[in-house]
């Protein structure tokens, strides 16, 4: 059973066994699981690329728990990915750093 090494408070992007995508917050860590806020599906739509709710049915409200089987691979997501995921759990546009020169 693989061991999840992941940061709380850090959204990640999980590929699962079923070829899936999921980008999610990381509420808590314990070894073979880790618990998630607000998760999304990568789906493509007709403008590219889009975030969808992962589980239509759930309680928006309740935490989800992913089990490290579940798992192939897993890494921080992306600025831009992370950026637009935050918008689009929390309605919140994330202005793009851009570095002033004077």
């Amino acid at each position: 059973m693989m061991q999840l090494v992941l940061e709380t408070g850090k959204v990640y992007t999980f590929k699962l066994n079923s070829g899936e995508e999921l980008v999610a917050k990381v509420t808590a860590c314990f070894g073979a699981t880790a618990t998630l806020e607000d998760p999304v599906s990568v789906a493509p739509g007709p403008q590219g690329l889009g975030l969808v709710p992962t589980m239509f049915t759930s309680d928006p409200q309740e935490t989800i728990t992913l089990n490290s089987n579940s798992v192939s691979l897993y890494a921080l997501t992306d600025d831009s990915v992370r950026m637009k995921y935050i918008e689009a759990v929390t309605g919140i546009k994330v202005p793009e750093k851009k570095l002033i020169l004077g």
